[in-house]
């Protein structure tokens, strides 16, 4: 039986832990030719190769704030499977030094920027000629449930850079509606991913004050979200674009008294 994106062609940054990761592995599950981003070679590599190696999957070092280095990034996709259908845009940090706008420096403002913004819009500038050339294509960027309302733990330049990422998908998914070619923005609550694990493993408190915002009760899993990025990959999302797909656990629709 076919996958949901059976033969298509995903490039997928960010893709070697947490939501990158599980989506890298639902896509193949789903007949998807891969190319997976990331700065992790030992760790790329070893995920081709387990995935079924170059028939299935392709690592490609990249450095998401570099032009040059994403658009070799995409056209490996072009090159070695024959199109870009789908892009996941999903690289992104959140450092301890991003926190309150009294405490974050120049410096980390702009580097939180360049890798969850700037490497989005360049991502989006490159995948885009190869869809508009087939007719067809979807993007997915990671946003995030603070683009749409205030995080409970000060990250003013994660915050920001997510919502960028929020109202550039929605422009470009209406400026190429007609075109085959939808854009929308994935946008999660806390994930159990390492990234947050290991901010919250460091501060209890802080873990402590956003989970108590999640009606649910709890984190989500990656393989939450991947399945998210799968219905917005697949035709069964055919008549969305320009979306903000919250997937938060109820955060965004939900009044909670912080601690």
């Amino acid at each position: 039986m076919a996958g949901r994106i059976q033969d298509r062609v995903a490039v997928i940054t960010g893709g070697c832990s947490g939501i990158g990761l599980a989506t890298v592995e639902r896509f193949v599950q789903e007949g998807a030719k891969v190319v997976i981003g990331d700065i992790d070679d030992e760790r790329g590599h070893q995920l081709a190769d387990r995935l079924g190696g170059e028939t299935v999957a392709t690592y490609v070092h990249v450095d998401v704030t570099s032009k040059e280095e994403v658009d070799a990034l995409f056209r490996t996709a072009k090159d070695t499977y024959g199109s870009v259908d789908i892009a996941f845009n999903n690289a992104g940090i959140s450092p301890p030094e991003d926190d309150s706008i009294l405490d974050t420096d120049l410096d980390a403002w702009r580097k939180v920027q360049e890798v969850n913004l700037t490497s989005v819009y360049l991502c989006c500038k490159s995948a885009l000629p190869y869809m508009l050339e087939q007719g067809r294509g979807s993007i997915i960027n990671t946003a995030s449930f603070v683009a749409v309302m205030g995080a409970a733990t000060s990250q003013i330049s994660y915050s920001a850079s997510k919502g960028g990422v929020l109202s550039m998908t929605r422009e470009l998914g209406v400026q190429f509606a007609r075109e085959g070619v939808r854009v929308n923005a994935l946008c999660p609550g806390p994930v159990n991913t390492p990234l947050l694990q290991d901010l919250f493993a460091k501060d209890a408190e802080r873990a402590a004050r956003r989970l108590v915002h999640v009606p649910m009760g709890r984190f989500g899993e990656p393989e939450e979200m991947a399945a998210a990025v799968l219905f917005l990959a697949s035709d069964d999302s055919s008549f969305m674009t320009a979306n903000t797909f919250l997937v938060d656990g109820g955060i965004s629709g939900a009044y909670v008294t912080p601690l």
